[in-house]
C-alpha cells in the first residue's frame, strides 16, 4: 500500500492515470486539509517502484508531497491472479507491463542500508557472535558455531556494499565499508587476542575444516550470495538466517585470529584464503544478482555514476575472483 499525499488539484489526474496504467487493486481518498488530498493505493509489490518513479518524476518538486510505502498483510477480497501471458494484457486479471517482480526500489535500500549502520548494537553483536564462535570452535561444538553464524551481522554490509556499487551510492558505500571493517577487524583482534592466552589446537575438526581452501567454497558461497540479495529483493526475510550460515564468513575469520595469536601461521594463512574467498563470493554475486533483478537508480545522471562505480565494482571482484582460481590451482599441484 502506498499512501499519497497531493495538492487537491492533483487528485483527478493522478487517479486517471493511475486506473489507465497502474491498476490499483484498490485506490481510495481522503481531504486532510482544505488544498490537500490523501491518496491510498493498493498495488502489487511489483509495480511499486514504477508508481513511485512516475508520482515523484511529476509531484516531487511540488511543496509537501510525500508517499510512504506501507506492508499489506492480508487483504479482502483476495486478487485476482494474473492470466496467462497468451491472453489480452489489458483484459481483466492480466499483469501490468510494469510488473517487476520485486519489491521496489526505496524499499529494498531501505531495508538494507540499515544493515549498514555501525550502531552500539551493532558492535555488540559483532562481539557475541564472536565469543560464540570462538568457543564453538575451541570446544568443537557445531551446534554453537552455527548460532555465532546466525547472530554475526556479517552479511547485511556486504549486501550493502553491493547494492551501493549498483545504485552508485557513495554514501551508503562510505557507511557499507565503514560496517565491514568493524565487523572484521571485531571478531579478528579478539580471536587474535585470546588465541595467546586460550589453548589453541589446530587438529580440533571444527578448526582444522577452515584451514584449506576448495572449490566447493566458491561455488557455496557465490549460491550464498546470490541467494542473500534475492531474499531482500524478493521481500523473503525468513531465507536470510539460511544464508547466514551458508555464507560462513565469521568462523573462518575467527580460526585465522585464534591460529595467529597461538602462532599457527600456516594454518591460520589457510583460514583468511577461506574468509577472503566467502567475502569476494559473496560481494561478486550480490552486485550481478542485483543488476539481474534490474535495480537501477531512478535519474538518468545516476544511473551514468552507478554504472561507471558497477564496472569497477565488477573488475576488482572478478579480478580477485581469478586471483582465488589461481591460488587453487597451484595449490593443488
Amino acid at each position: 500500500m502506498i499512501a499519497v499525499t497531493i495538492h487537491a488539484g492533483d487528485q483527478e489526474p493522478v487517479r486517471q492515470a493511475l486506473l489507465d496504467e497502474h491498476r490499483p487493486q484498490a485506490l481510495w481518498s481522503q481531504t486532510i486539509q482544505d488544498d490537500r488530498v490523501l491518496l491510498w493505493i493498493v498495488v502489487d509489490e511489483g509495480q511499486t517502484e514504477a508508481l513511485l518513479d512516475r508520482l515523484e518524476s511529476r509531484f516531487g518538486a511540488r511543496e509537501g508531497f510525500r508517499a510512504v510505502v506501507l506492508p499489506v498483510e492480508a487483504a479482502l477480497p483476495r486478487p485476482e491472479e494474473p492470466a496467462t501471458p497468451s491472453g489480452d494484457r489489458h483484459s481483466s486479471g492480466a499483469a501490468p507491463a510494469n510488473h517487476i517482480g520485486r519489491i521496489s526500489r526505496e524499499e529494498l535500500y531501505d531495508d538494507i542500508a540499515g544493515a549498514a549502520h555501525l550502531t552500539p548494537v551493532f558492535i555488540a553483536m559483532t562481539l557475541l557472535s564472536a565469543v560464540v564462535a570462538m568457543f564453538g570452535l575451541l570446544k568443537n561444538n557445531a551446534a554453537v558455531i552455527l548460532g555465532a553464524m546466525v547472530i554475526a551481522p556479517l552479511l547485511g554490509p556486504n549486501l550493502a556494499l553491493s547494492l551501493a556499487t549498483t545504485l552508485g551510492d557513495l554514501d551508503l558505500a562510505r557507511k557499507a565499508v565503514k560496517a565491514n571493517l568493524v565487523g572484521t577487524g571485531v571478531p579478528f583482534l579478539l580471536a587474535a587476542i585470546s588465541g595467546t592466552v586460550l589453548p589453541v589446537n589446530p587438529q580440533v575438526d571444527e578448526i582444522a575444516l577452515r584451514t584449506f581452501l576448495e572449490p566447493s567454497a566458491l561455488v557455496v558461497a557465490l549460491a550464498s550470495g546470490a541467494a542473500g540479495a534475492l531474499a531482500y529483493t524478493t521481500g523473503v526475510a525468513t531465507a536470510l538466517i539460511g544464508v547466514m550460515v551458508a555464507v560462513a564468513l565469521l568462523p573462518p575469520l575467527v580460526v585465522c585470529g585464534l591460529l595467529i595469536g597461538a602462532g599457527y601461521w600456516d594454518p591460520a594463512f589457510g583460514a583468511f584464503q577461506l574468509f577472503a574467498s566467502n567475502l569476494i563470493c559473496v560481494n561478486l554475486a550480490g552486485v550481478l544478482t542485483f543488476l539481474a533483478q534490474g535495480v537501477r537508480p531512478r535519474r538518468w545522471w545516476e544511473v551514468q555514476r552507478a554504472q561507471r562505480a558497477t564496472r569497477i565494482a565488477l573488475s576488482l571482484w572478478s579480478l580477485s575472483f581469478v586471483l582465488l582460481i589461481v591460488i587453487l590451482w597451484f595449490g593443488r599441484r
